[in-house]
């Protein structure tokens, strides 16, 4: 009876535990249902499609690849305004950022005085050690300032090529600074004159490599003008400038615009220099202008305070008399006004006259009058002098009755003319007329001043000189490919030939030389590499080392010829590289030659260089001869 009781009172707790059990089951699987979906409806309602959401009895774990971080977060909040944020578990990943932008490389350079200082990032593939030794190579190792940075990104397009412009530009330059980016480099630099900014703007734009764009600014000192001097003319064939000077670039821009409004045409040069003699020059120049415009033409000729107003001839004396007593009146009070009216001339009386021509060639001319023997003799001397003696024919004649001032006239403009490439000289009593080209771009200028200061007040003086840039000594010099151009053209006619199993040129080949040294001093730096070929007959060894000799050969005959040769090299490639069949006798003869090869600037190991026209040489046509004092530099 106890025993049936026990096992009914343990059956009935073994019933209850298991109802109990189903009933805590029930409610853990409600409890995750409710969870999960719950979350999910949630982030769902928010966008963010992309959560896995995963519920384990109490916990609820967040799964997935969430776009960003904070969108990462942005779905825990969401679960947590669900369920308690204690019970959510976060698994989800954030997808992978694209690659970080490659920073911005540049590089400051900075030199002067006290030595260069570098400061900027680089890449690692640009070789810092070897950047650091050339810029210590031009300013000694102590007065280098390393400022550089590296980041581990690949060196964008254009990077090298410019850090390497920057880099030979700065060896040119004692006092400037560069700024480089990816295929781009600016330069402001200091001249010490406006020659040498010119040499320099030359030499940096015929080197600058390929796909690199430059920014160039490059200042020189203002000249000196002594005495200051314009010159502004306008008659029946237009307005223009004989000589414009301005003190000030505000003051360049008033006087030019008073010329434009006066017809002159373009935009003339003015230059910008010191020693003007008071700061209202700008005023009394454009005031002045505007008086020639109201006459209807003439003349007004600044030097210094001094002015010269001439009215044409037969012009209105009413209409002269109110505009320069205007002018007079509206002049700053430094200014000394001197006018005339000239008289309209008789055609029936020709008026003595000196004249001297300077032709293209270099030959002078003297002819006309000369007040006596002493003057003809000293005139004849200077153009001598200035010209030289082997260039000059005079064929003047004494006359009387000539102005007191006629022989610091005459000598004055033969002065002028000197700084012209071609041109003529007129004396009259009344005047005195230069003309011609030159390629002086500030020559109109510095007659005008010579003019002014030999001559003294109240003179008249014409000036009409064009600018040529072929003729300018800097900027009309030829390109590299004009170079390559002309050598070609002489080689096309004529043979460099060498005596037989000999580096010496042929006695008949010196004629070519000459030729193509007057064209290399007028090229300037040219980067050129002389190339010596053989036929392939005989030693291969022999013929490299024969090659190289009559490279060299032709190198020593330009040297001699005074032809500037640092930037040119001698190599031999032997029989290498042939034109023609070596099977033949004319294609032996073709294949012995030298070529003219221009290194272009965007060579890198092996340079990619045009073939000038080859001459044909004698000379190697058996393998049995031997060169004596060859070298084998090679480049």
């Amino acid at each position: 009876m106890r025993l049936s009781s026990l096992l009914i009172i343990a059956m009935t707790f073994f019933a209850a535990a298991v109802v109990a059990l189903v009933a805590a089951n029930f409610s853990v699987k409600l409890i995750e249902e409710t969870s999960e979906i719950g979350v999910r409806d949630a982030l769902d309602d928010a966008g963010m499609t992309w959560a896995e959401v995963e519920a384990d009895g109490l916990q609820v774990t967040l799964a997935g690849i969430a776009p960003t971080e904070a969108v990462r977060f942005r779905a825990l909040s969401t679960a947590g305004s669900v369920v308690d944020a204690a019970r959510v578990i976060d698994e989800m990943e954030v997808e992978a950022q694209a690659a970080l932008a490659a920073p911005r490389f540049s590089v400051e350079v900075l030199r002067n005085d006290s030595g260069i200082s570098i400061i900027g990032l680089i890449p690692t593939s640009t070789d810092r050690d070897s950047t650091i030794d050339r810029f210590s190579r031009m300013a000694g190792e102590t007065n280098v300032t390393d400022l550089l940075e590296q980041a581990n990104y690949p060196a964008p397009e254009g990077w090298e090529d410019a850090l390497a412009f920057a880099i030979s530009a700065m060896a040119r330059l004692t006092s400037a600074k560069a700024s480089v980016e990816a295929g781009r480099v600016a330069i402001t630099a200091n001249a010490e004159s406006g020659a040498a900014k010119a040499e320099m703007e030359r030499t940096l734009k015929r080197n600058l490599p390929p796909g690199v764009e430059m920014a160039l600014e490059i200042a020189a000192p203002r000249p000196v003008i002594t005495p200051f001097t314009l010159r502004f003319e306008m008659d029946d064939t237009g307005a223009r400038f004989d000589a414009c000077s301005a003190d000030t670039e505000n003051a360049r821009i008033q006087i030019l615009a008073a010329a434009t409004r006066a017809g002159v045409a373009g935009t003339p040069r003015c230059t910008v220099g010191l020693g003007v003699p008071t700061p209202t020059w700008g005023d009394a120049v454009a005031q002045s202008i505007e008086a020639v415009q109201r006459l209807g033409g003439g003349s007004v000729a600044f030097a210094d305070a001094d002015i010269q107003l001439v009215a044409l001839p037969g012009s209105d004396q009413a209409v002269f008399d109110r505009v320069v007593g205007e002018l007079e009146n509206s002049l700053p009070d430094v200014f000394a006004l001197r006018a005339k009216l000239p008289k309209v001339p008789d055609p029936n009386e020709g008026p003595p006259e000196f004249t001297a021509t300077l032709s293209p060639e270099g030959q002078v001319q003297l002819r006309g009058r000369v007040s006596d023997a002493a003057l003809r003799e000293l005139a004849d001397s200077y153009a001598k002098a200035r010209f030289g003696s082997n260039r000059v024919y005079t064929a003047t004649r004494v006359a009387e009755d000539l102005p007191a001032d006629w022989a610091p006239r005459v000598l004055a403009g033969l002065e002028a003319l000197s700084a012209l490439s071609n041109g003529s000289l007129r004396v009259t009593p009344d005047t005195l007329s230069v003309s011609g080209n030159t390629g002086d771009p500030d020559a109109s200028t510095t007659i005008a001043s010579l003019l002014a200061g030999k001559l003294g007040e109240g003179a008249d003086y014409d000036i009409a000189v064009a600018y040529q840039e072929k003729l300018d000594p800097v900027l009309g010099l030829p390109t590299p490919d004009e170079c390559e151009a002309q050598i070609g053209e002489v080689l096309k006619d004529g043979k460099i030939n060498f005596e037989p199993g000999s580096a010496t040129i042929d006695a008949s080949a010196l004629d070519i030389m000459d030729e193509i040294a007057e064209i290399l001093k007028k090229c300037g730096d040219l980067p050129l590499e002389i190339q010596g070929y053989t036929d392939s007959q005989g030693r291969e060894s022999m013929n490299l080392a024969l090659s190289q000799s009559r490279a060299e050969s032709v190198l020593n005959e330009l040297r001699a010829r005074r032809v500037l040769t640092g930037t040119f090299t001698a190599r031999g490639f032997g029989e290498d590289n042939p034109i023609a069949d070596n099977g033949t006798e004319a294609g032996r003869e073709a294949n012995r030659r030298i070529e003219f090869k221009l290194i272009r600037p965007d060579t890198v190991a092996t340079p990619v260089q045009t073939t000038l026209e080859s001459a044909a040489q004698s000379g190697d046509t058996d393998g049995t001869t031997t060169e004596q004092g060859t070298t084998d530099e090679q480049n």
